[in-house]
């Protein structure tokens, strides 16, 4: 019987196709992919999405682009049911599109305008449907008993830190990879030829979610929650340190927008107090969600960093509620920069909408799969078995930290895997050292004594 493919990897191929508007060719796809996969494969996957209507094609052989379609966006495969979200698409969405890709000189100037706020009441007003907000609940809601706030993001820290931190960095230009990031995450290695604000940016992401999990019985909609998590994101990234988590007194600008913030302080607390007093007293999670991805980067209340904030912001209800929460793995970054602009410049949220629940369906995929996945047997972990043992084993006996485990593999790799091999076995190598625990280092010959000997030299922070 042939091996399923995960629907996670053809999620992957359509993510990156989206990024451009115009069609990409086979080369590009498989050069912004983190699998590597033969060329053969990502024909066959290719082919599969088109013969599905996922993407189209334009040209033939060798010049052939692959591209999604306008309508075949806005519907996203759960499972084997196919579920349409786009009908407001053919009416806002699209004028916001038609209007943002005006030339900048073209769109009308504009400035903060305080009935958006104020005419928002809350579970009365709403931006999701009824209709909207049952779809989101059905496939983020968790089939398990009862469990304290941020249960389940802590089940899926790991995976849920380098996402997020990467997804959202991204979003905001930083050029690191998943795998780059997972690495910086894990063993505290940047990336060659990287700015170091980049590997900063990364890592003030990881502490915020680390805060957001950790905390999630304590945080909220309140001035505290916010101010924190606004300076764990701009930790050593802003000109002027006092501007960290506190509310801004200055004006700014937004690069290639027609939109003027507010700049009077007073009037920016005000709104900002409103702001919070309105996502608090929303009952629904996804409209909280929602509610807070349109309401602070359109009130700009910091000196910077506000699309962060108020990405990660979004899954305070989430991970409270223990949902699954949303990382913008999928998201393309131009897509989400005309969303945005959308909301600055025309106070509508159609076209942020429609992204933030293609997005939210996407994540709900990817860590229902990450629970809920039985593994086959890996014909590469059979063949390097005695590898991967003497490698993690070594790591642990020797009571390596993170750097000098890192350096440690990436050395024997070099001397002792195949060429072509090299990659997939580092990744696996750290992955089963950042998931060893007390009930499965015997396999890898290690003692309990020798064990947790390591974890307390692997858990002390060396950045």
């Amino acid at each position: 019987m042939a091996k399923r493919i995960p629907e996670e990897k053809f999620q992957a191929i359509e993510a990156i196709v989206s990024m451009f508007p115009n069609g990409t060719g086979i080369r590009e796809i498989a050069n912004k992919l983190d699998e590597k996969i033969p060329r053969r494969t990502l024909q066959y996957r290719l082919k599969y999405l088109v013969n599905e209507g996922r993407l189209l094609t334009e040209g033939q052989k060798r010049g052939v682009k692959y591209k999604v379609s306008a309508d075949k966006g806005l519907y996203r495969q759960i499972g084997k049911t196919e579920v349409k979200l786009g009908e407001s698409f053919s009416g806002d969405a699209i004028e916001i599109r038609k209007h943002i890709r005006q030339p900048f000189e073209m769109r009308k100037r504009v400035g903060y305008d305080r009935n958006f706020l104020d005419s928002y009441l809350p579970n009365t007003s709403f931006y999701l449907s009824s209709k909207e907000r049952e779809h989101l609940k059905k496939i983020g809601t968790q089939v398990t008993a009862e469990q304290p706030a941020g249960a389940h993001a802590k089940q899926i820290l790991n995976r849920l830190l380098i996402d997020m931190s990467w997804s959202s960095s991204r979003l905001e230009g930083n050029t690191y990879s998943l795998l780059e990031t997972g690495r910086l995450i894990n063993f505290g290695k940047e990336a060659e030829g990287k700015d170091q604000l980049e590997a900063q940016m990364i890592l003030n992401h990881k502490e915020a979610i680390e805060f957001l999990v950790n905390s999630a019985g304590e945080v909220g909609f309140n001035r505290y929650t916010v101010f924190n998590l606004h300076a764990l994101l701009a930790h050593n990234l802003l000109a002027d340190p006092k501007s960290i988590g506190r509310l801004r007194r200055i004006g700014v600008g937004i690069e290639k927008s027609a939109f003027h913030p507010l700049e009077a302080p007073q009037l920016i607390e005000e709104c900002f107090d409103q702001l919070l007093a309105s996502a608090a007293a929303i009952n629904d999670p996804f409209e909280q969600s929602f509610f807070i991805m349109v309401q602070i980067p359109y009130l700009q209340p910091f000196d910077n960093i506000n699309k962060r904030l108020s990405r990660l912001a979004a899954n305070i209800p989430l991970i409270k509620k223990n949902l699954m929460p949303l990382s913008f793995i999928e998201v393309p970054t131009d897509a989400y920069t005309e969303a945005i602009l959308g909301v600055y410049e025309l106070r509508k949220v159609a076209l942020l909408k429609n992204l933030f629940i293609k997005a939210y369906e996407s994540s709900a995929s990817r860590y229902r799969a990450a629970r809920q996945v039985i593994g086959e047997p890996d014909q590469f972990r059979i063949r390097y078995r005695e590898g991967l043992y003497h490698v993690v084993g070594e790591t642990i006996r020797a009571l390596m930290n993170r750097k000098s485990a890192f350096e440690y593999i990436k050395n024997w790799v070099a001397k002792n895997v195949e060429f072509s091999d090299r990659e997939t076995f580092r990744e696996i190598a750290e992955n089963e050292l950042i998931a060893i625990h007390e009930g499965s280092c015997a396999r890898y010959k290690v003692t309990l004594r020798e064990f947790q000997a390591w974890q307390e030299v692997w858990n002390k922070k060396s950045l």
